[in-house]
């Protein structure tokens, strides 16, 4: 509770309350009974860090709420690449789901680099990629029922790639024309929502 203490004073605009009929209220932790469990931050290691904020529901009822902050300040970044008029997506093993998907590359982000810098430096990793040119294409938050902060998203065309960050779990590279990822979107080969973002964005952008 100390550090959950600590961060409401160092960052007030995480807790803000919004004016206006219809919103959830952080309120104060000793106004929350203590059945309802443990409060603050109640988990944190180098990238994220797990808040249960108390709070006051519309209808007048006090509970709580759980929320993931990054822990550093570092932009994230995910990014569609391109090479000769083909999107390449990762094969990638992903704990969470314990399966294999297809997506595009991204990562948490590293302190005192740029969004770009960070999109640079996740191609140069996981696809040892030359970079021809990087374009911003927005924004997406991934879970705003859950994640509080955006993920800044890039289209890039490469001139080549090279040898696969196998380490990360990353096992091959595939190609697609747009067409046949349209293809695989519909029958539900690819569900990563970073990449149906990325792709909806670029193609809104006439990049794609």
């Amino acid at each position: 509770m100390d550090s959950y203490r600590r961060l409401r004073r160092e960052q007030p605009d995480l807790f803000r309350n919004d004016e206006g009929p219809g919103a959830i209220d952080l309120v104060d932790p000793s106004q929350v009974p203590e059945d309802l469990g443990t409060l603050g931050v109640v988990y944190q290691d180098p990238y994220i860090r797990l808040l249960r904020d108390p709070v006051r529901f519309p209808d007048g009822r006090l509970g709580t709420y759980l929320r993931i902050l990054g822990t550093a300040d570092a932009p994230s970044a995910a990014i569609l690449p391109v090479l000769d008029g083909r999107v390449l997506l990762m094969e990638n093993y992903r704990h969470a789901v314990r399966g294999w998907t297809l997506e595009i590359p991204r990562g948490f982000g590293t302190d005192g680099l740029t969004a770009e810098s960070n999109a640079l430096k996740e191609l140069d990793e996981e696809l040892s990629a030359q970079v021809e040119s990087l374009t911003p294409i927005g924004v997406v938050h991934p879970d705003t029922g859950l994640h509080s902060r955006p993920v800044h998203l890039f289209f890039a065309t490469l001139t080549a790639t090279g040898p696969l960050e196998t380490a990360a779990g990353i096992r091959s590279l595939v190609t697609f024309t747009p067409e046949e990822l349209d293809r695989n979107i519909v029958e539900g080969t690819v569900t990563d929502g970073f990449t149906l973002t990325a792709l909806t964005q670029a193609r809104l952008r006439n990049l794609l």
